[in-house]
């Protein structure tokens, strides 16, 4: 496995590279563009402006001081809601060497750690890697729609991991 360290909170560059992983990743292999890049960024901006550490969770995996995969836990509505996985992603350079797996476990930690209840997130088909990734660590498919959230119209999953 490559020196890849993962790191806890914001660092500088984090929002930028972050949404460059995924602009790229999602331009390349779903033809997503600038709506979906932008969004990212906003909405991880935004998150991180608000970040709260006794209920909120971001980390990064750097590899050479260079971030190349990311994971966020949004507790904001944790109590009703669930806790919200977001912003998931591995580079290429490290995609398939069980970094992926290592970020997922560190979210599901930190959820457990915080008595949250269940965790969610949403996707869309196709992702078969993510949903595998998901499903091992005991996500389910619970709903499924057609929708246009990322910018062109997906069919949109929600997968859930009840913890309590």
């Amino acid at each position: 496995m490559p020196d890849v360290q993962i790191i806890t909170g914001d660092i500088p560059g984090s929002i930028g590279r972050v949404a460059e992983l995924h602009g790229t990743y999602y331009q390349e292999h779903w033809g997503f563009g600038l709506f979906f890049e932008a969004k990212v960024a906003t909405d991880l901006a935004a998150f991180l402006g608000r970040y709260d550490e006794q209920r909120d969770g971001f980390w990064t995996a750097s590899m050479g001081g260079r971030i190349e995969g990311s994971i966020t836990i949004d507790g904001s509505h944790a109590a009703a809601e669930g806790a919200h996985l977001r912003w998931f992603v591995v580079s290429d350079a490290l995609r398939g060497k069980g970094i992926g797996n290592q970020l997922v476990g560190t979210a599901i930690g930190f959820c457990r750690s915080h008595g949250y209840r269940r965790v969610y997130l949403w996707t869309f088909e196709g992702l078969n890697a993510a949903r595998h990734l998901y499903e091992k660590n005991g996500f389910r498919l619970v709903e499924q729609r057609k929708g246009a959230q990322w910018g062109r119209e997906v069919n949109e999953q929600r997968f859930e991991l009840p913890l309590g």
